[in-house]
């Protein structure tokens, strides 16, 4: 068994030949999924109330049922439910934007054990990352953590801003675009995913993909790696510092080989 085959059986060849590390930012690289509902459930609810629809929203609630998807998604999802046809969304996008931006600008902090294991990973694999969220908000959160070194702008790819159409996880449309602009094909880019439509987004990409639980409350992950796992990820890992110990002895082998 390799260090990343599971019990359910992965084949072992989905490892070989691999180029890049195609990490999903928010709650993967670092702990950003509550504060940023925090503030986009403020946005939400003036949203929600602006076009009529009887409903306001926890940042919970937003957490537990989008997570993975953006605001633009998010936006369209309640108020087809609400059975309204929401009109252009492209202010109430900006305005999101603007607010989760500087929430999370504010909030999050370097994880030196992040940094490390991304670091180390970085000698084998070209990290990128690959992301439903807007791309200034993508620069705020990777300055505020220590990450924008190593992930430079040219390697960051938004479902919102660098698609000709704006679209989300788990449409696998983002993960193909980073392929095609870092120049490999999808089996040579391993996916690091912590919701089930990124999973779902990577997967049908054609991306081998590892579940990260790293940053969810201790109480969800057993679920959360279960679902994960039916998305057809590979393994799941609860830290970087598993992620980094099981795909090392894989990529230095290869290089010796």
């Amino acid at each position: 068994m390799t260090p990343l085959q599971t019990e359910t059986g992965m084949d072992p060849g989905r490892l070989t030949g691999l180029r890049a590390l195609l990490c999903d930012a928010d709650d993967s690289l670092f702990p950003s999924e509550a504060p940023a509902f925090d503030a986009s459930s403020e946005v939400t609810n003036r949203f929600l109330a602006a076009h009529g629809i009887d409903r306001r929203v926890t940042s919970e609630e937003l957490r537990s049922e989008f997570t993975g998807k953006n605001f633009r998604t998010t936006a369209r999802d309640l108020a087809a439910a609400a059975g309204v046809d929401a009109p252009d969304l492209d202010e109430w996008v900006v305005e999101e934007k603007q607010v989760v931006t500087a929430h999370l600008s504010a909030t999050l902090r370097p994880d030196p054990q992040v940094r490390s294991a991304l670091t180390a990973i970085a000698e084998h694999l070209v990290p990128a990352a690959v992301s439903s969220s807007a791309l200034t908000r993508l620069d705020a959160c990777f300055r505020a953590t220590g990450l924008d070194g190593l992930l430079p702008v040219e390697r960051r790819f938004s479902a919102e801003d660098s698609l000709d159409r704006p679209t989300s996880k788990p449409d696998p449309a983002i993960y193909r675009h980073a392929c095609a602009r870092l120049g490999i094909s999808a089996d040579q880019g391993l996916a690091v995913e912590d919701s089930v439509a990124g999973a779902r987004s990577a997967v049908a990409a054609g991306c081998p993909t590892v579940g990260n639980v790293a940053f969810l409350p201790p109480e969800e992950r057993a679920e959360r790696a279960e679902r994960l796992q039916e998305a057809g990820v590979l393994t799941v890992v609860s830290s970087w510092d598993e992620l980094a110990g099981l795909l090392l002895p894989v990529l230095e082998g290869s290089a010796r080989a």
